[in-house]
């Protein structure tokens, strides 16, 4: 049973590590563009149709499928102030806490976005601006953040009940 727990920890983490750097990866779009954009509007007063709203579109994804792989690493903000003051055991079982209410709102997220975002599908949403791009691949990003990061949130709860010692550098890298 353990190693089964430990290959899904990892397989989840490895994922979630993957769509981070997937999702690092749109600063090398969102950068390029939010540069093109402000050049164009301040200097040549010329704003594009696109350029802001792609840079918009894209940070969302970016936020989003960044964020499961930032709960393995410990890079949310938190107030560990309770936590650092606590005993192993009683820690471990405030962090428990913590993980069932995560994993509870990423199951009443998923609930609510899921629908919405096949509807955006089904519809052919589109931002309705100028440019006006398909808005439900966005839309689709909602979900797919609640479902990864509610798999690592249950990875992270296995985690410190089976291999309850302090995570090294090495397994965060």
């Amino acid at each position: 049973m353990l190693p089964a727990l430990r290959a899904y920890i990892r397989l989840i983490t490895t994922l979630n590590r993957w769509c981070f750097m997937l999702a690092a990866a749109l600063m090398l779009i969102i950068v390029p563009v939010m540069l093109f954009e402000v050049t164009s509007r301040y200097v040549f007063n010329a704003p594009t149709a696109w350029g802001m709203e792609l840079a918009v579109l894209l940070f969302g994804p970016y936020f989003l499928l960044g964020g499961p792989y930032l709960m393995h690493i410990g890079g949310h903000v938190n107030l560990d102030i309770v936590r650092r003051r606590l005993s192993p055991v009683p820690g471990r079982v405030l962090d428990s806490v913590n993980f069932l209410v995560i994993i509870l709102f990423c199951g009443i997220l998923l609930y609510y976005s899921w629908p919405l975002a096949l509807q955006s599908f089904e519809y052919r949403e589109t931002t309705f601006s100028g440019w006006n791009p398909p808005l439900w691949p966005y839309k689709f990003a909602v979900p797919l953040a609640a479902v990864l990061l509610g798999l690592q949130t249950l990875a992270e709860f296995i985690r410190i009940w089976i291999d309850p010692v302090t995570r090294t550098e090495e397994e965060l890298a």
